[in-house]
């Protein structure tokens, strides 16, 4: 694959961010002297030590069938899923079909699985638990997943979302964050998918847009927080909310995280808030990759477009960096697009990290257990 070399960066203390870098080609043989090029062969050690973390809630089925057939072979895959009963079963045989073509390893996770409630009240983390259950809720699903990842000693993880029309994109996300990983010179390392193109039906017509609606307002004010932190404009947030991202263990393990939808733009947040106390010698670096392959997934709905930029601009509004007047800027946004409530948005569950929990033998304590839980290898 040839990449752009890294263009602009922005040092925050230990933090460096990249700008944008673009996917040139899938693949190609002729080095550039203003572009990397990464053979397959040569990111396969990387992917070998990857997870790839696939939620899903009620998502249609034929749909993850795909996702999950588009992650490259040497990839360890965990399907966290929300859905309900009937929808679980049917994930369940799509998954027990795959491994049974395949033989690729594969784990399944219910988020409502009691097992895994108990499991985690014995390892002492229940931040993500109510009533003996984990919460509803993306971010608590994907935490649940860093958890399972811990335990399998894997050194990589990312993340792919189940609704994606055009899944065999999703072999490109896994190469892009093995690129970001390879070119990564600290251990604490984040790579953040930038859609090329987000195709929206108009008529009988594709309309190729660059920004989906959430992510040019997250990315508009992670740049002004950023902004007031740095003391001069930058622009360089393009992935405030990118679903699709992978972070070395070492950095994943030492992150705070916010539930719910506000799981992706937290990090950048807490990276930004708490970069002297996360313990990175080394420092962190962010890489932000422009794909080459456009992203088509559901259309949830007006709801659920509010409910994201609610949670996003939340994480943003109670930072300890944001200032005043960042918060009128946002109270404006939010009263503007009719989804705030009350005076201020609410605060999100904050979430604390999983370094220091004893994960090893999690895997097979919910195995003894569960009858919704499936290790299959």
């Amino acid at each position: 694959m040839l990449v752009e070399a890294p263009k602009n960066v922005e040092n925050i203390g230990p933090i460096k961010v990249y700008y944008p870098q673009s996917i040139i080609r899938l693949e190609s043989k002729i080095p550039s002297l203003s572009a990397l090029n990464f053979p397959k062969e040569s990111l396969n050690h990387i992917l070998k030590d990857f997870s790839i973390i696939v939620p899903i809630k009620n998502e249609n089925t034929i749909l993850f069938d795909s996702v999950i057939r588009s992650i490259p072979a040497d990839c360890n895959i965990i399907v966290i899923s929300d859905s309900d009963r009937e929808k679980c079963e049917k994930e369940m045989k799509v998954i027990e079909d795959f491994h049974r073509m395949t033989g690729a390893p594969i784990i399944f996770a219910h988020q409502k699985d009691p097992t895994i409630g108990h499991a985690l009240n014995d390892i002492g983390y229940t931040n993500i638990l109510d009533n003996g259950l984990v919460r509803d809720g993306k971010g608590e699903g994907l935490i649940l997943g860093l958890i399972i990842n811990k335990c399998l000693g894997r050194k990589y993880v990312g993340f792919v979302d189940a609704d994606n029309y055009m899944p065999t994109s999703i072999y490109e996300y896994v190469l892009d964050f093995a690129i970001g990983i390879a070119m990564s010179k600290t251990p604490y390392s984040m790579v953040r998918l930038l859609w090329r193109y987000k195709p929206k039906a108009v008529g009988d017509k594709l309309r190729l847009e660059k920004w989906g609606r959430v992510s040019r307002i997250t990315n508009k004010y992670l740049n002004l927080l950023l902004s007031s932190r740095l003391g001069y404009e930058t622009s360089i947030i393009k992935t405030g909310n990118a679903g699709e991202h992978a972070m070395s263990m070492k950095l994943a393990e030492r992150l705070s995280y916010a539930a719910g939808y506000s799981f992706e733009p937290y990090q950048l947040i807490h990276m930004l808030e708490s970069a002297g106390d996360l313990d990175v010698k080394e420092g962190i670096e962010v890489f932000q990759i422009e794909t080459l392959s456009s992203h088509v997934h559901e259309n949830k709905g007006e709801d659920h477009i509010n409910d994201m930029i609610l949670s996003s601009l939340s994480t943003i509004y109670h930072s300890r960096l944001s200032t005043r007047s960042i918060q009128e800027k946002i109270i404006k946004e939010l009263k503007a697009r009719n989804i705030l409530e009350d005076d201020k948005p609410p605060k999100n569950i904050i979430i604390p990290p999983i370094k220091d929990i004893k994960a090893k033998g999690f895997i097979n304590s919910v195995k003894r257990e569960s009858d919704i839980f499936m290790e299959l290898r």
